[in-house]
């Protein structure tokens, strides 16, 4: 059988990790070996603004570590990633150069979107009990050090998830000082997060029942250490989460180290972890959480496995991706009949052009999520809807998207309908997005969107095809389509700009 060593390495706001797998020709994967290192990263982050010198130096120094492990069990590939402790330090490149100088290891900072992208593709991988678990209402909430990302799961799709600043380092560092001079810390603690998780439950969960809760995050397996006559299925009750909830809250962090074999800087994170999941738990109707064994190392290698098509999972991501931007849509009160036409088109002609365009899976689904949010921003403002548009699509997170593709969408979404200047022009605006791209995907969606620029459905059927220098839209219906015919010129214009080859509409009446 072959296999090879892989090392996933994590970054993170209170710790700093590896993990050595060995993955096989069976396409599965086991850890082989584990080390980590406790450092309180978001402290100096969320408190500073910045990582301090010295802490740059102890990553350096961990890092170098983890290299004499790495030679040790001859890895031949690694993944090394930080989150929100470097993603949100003003200086964070500068701390990705000094580990690259140092350490010749080179770390890549994830968006937060990424992030929780990565936790989800490991509980998928891991945890095998997850479509079950998902097949009622469930709620994914993934505890950070400074954040928590809820992401909501409908018969096994995931349709709507949101990221609350209240992540477990924050929430401890900001409220501490407080307890001396203003009552107990947890009560503190609970009412500060109330009010996020009911403002969340107000605005997205009115028409849904929550029936159970995956809790995620840096703690959950300092839960198994608390309870674990209570966790042998990785669930709890409500009354045994209570239970839980009571421990962790009548002791201090460093009883809680002490009696239970909890490293003291992750016991301090304990409290404001069980007040998150507590207080999700009476704002929902959820009869049970579950705490699965799975993290953030095994989401790194699962990711990895996933790239090139090594392993097929059997959940469909693209899906989660495409149902959450429905879900989006479908909130700004969207025509869903015709982004759905505008959806189907945009890809029909993607598909006849892929010889020509130069792009691939991925910027087909950017297309794709670009149709069905094209005009969410008229619901703010039908004056201009363009724009409003842009600002809801590049504020609003959609697991599995980076935030360069989510703002290259943006871009899309607003210049599908106002004109697209020159790179020069947009440089400011642009950031790291590609312009090339953004430009081929409003040529797409412009032709897909003036095909049914009635709203109306009038077009029965479409076939798309290229001949020379020209794409032949054949459009069949006996309608009266005169507003697209009207249109359709202009829209052509700026396509063969992009393109080099001129759409041409044909009408075919039906019999």
């Amino acid at each position: 059988m072959t296999y090879k060593m892989f090392a996933a390495i994590y970054v993170g706001s209170s710790e700093v990790a590896m993990r050595i797998y060995e993955i096989n020709g069976k396409k599965t994967f086991r850890q082989i070996d584990t080390v980590t290192k406790i450092i309180e990263l978001g402290k100096d982050t969320y408190n500073l603004g910045y990582l301090t010198t010295k802490s740059i130096s102890d990553i350096c120094d961990i890092l170098n570590g983890f290299k004499d492990k790495m030679k040790e069990y001859q890895v031949t590939e690694y993944r090394a990633y930080a989150t929100s402790a470097v993603r949100e330090a003003e200086n964070s490149e500068i701390v990705i150069d000094a580990i690259k100088r140092k350490t010749n290891i080179v770390v890549s900072i994830l968006s937060n979107s990424e992030q929780r992208y990565v936790s989800f593709k490991g509980l998928v991988a891991k945890y095998e009990a997850f479509h079950q678990v998902v097949s009622k209402n469930t709620a994914f909430i993934d505890v950070g050090a400074g954040s928590v990302q809820i992401s909501v799961f409908d018969k096994n799709n995931l349709v709507l998830t949101e990221n609350i600043s209240i992540g477990a380092v924050r929430i401890r560092d900001y409220l501490s000082i407080m307890n001396k001079n203003y009552g107990r810390l947890d009560n503190l603690m609970t009412e500060y997060v109330e009010n996020d998780i009911v403002t969340f439950r107000n605005i997205y969960l009115n028409d849904k029942e929550i029936k159970n809760i995956i809790a995620v995050g840096e703690v959950v397996n300092s839960v198994n250490r608390i309870v674990p006559e209570l966790l042998k299925d990785e669930k709890l009750s409500r009354e045994e989460f209570n239970i839980l909830y009571d421990k962790v809250v009548s002791m201090p962090p460093e009883e809680l180290s002490k009696k239970y074999g909890i490293a003291y800087e992750r016991a301090t994170l304990m409290l404001p972890n069980i007040i998150i999941y507590k207080s999700f738990l009476n704002n929902s109707k959820a009869d049970e959480l579950y705490f699965p064994k799975v993290d953030f190392c095994e989401g790194i290698t699962a990711a990895y496995m996933s790239e090139g098509s090594r392993v097929v999972f059997e959940h469909n991501f693209q899906d989660d991706i495409v149902a959450t931007a429905y879900n989006i849509s479908k909130r700004y009160r969207s025509n869903k009949n015709h982004i759905e036409r505008v959806a189907q088109y945009s890809l029909d002609i993607f598909d006849s052009l892929k010889k020509i365009h130069g792009m691939g899976k991925q910027e087909r689904l950017q297309l794709q999520i670009a149709a069905i949010l094209h005009e969410c921003g008229n619901y703010i403002n039908l004056h201009d809807g363009a724009n409003s548009s842009y600002f809801i699509v590049a504020n609003t997170e959609i697991l599995g998207l980076s935030h360069k593709e989510r703002m290259e969408i943006a871009n899309v979404v607003k210049y599908n309908v106002l004109y697209l200047p020159s790179k020069e022009k947009m440089l400011a605006e642009l950031g790291d997005c590609n312009y090339i791209l953004i430009a081929k995907l409003v040529a797409i969606l412009r032709i897909a969107n003036i095909l049914d620029k009635s709203h109306m459905q009038k077009i029965d059927n479409v076939a798309f095809s290229i001949k020379d220098d020209t794409m032949v839209i054949t459009a069949k219906t006996n309608e009266d389509i005169a507003l697209e015919l009207g249109l359709f010129e202009q829209k052509a214009d700026f396509f063969e700009k992009v393109y080099g080859i001129r759409p041409v509409l044909k009408i075919k009446r039906s019999v």
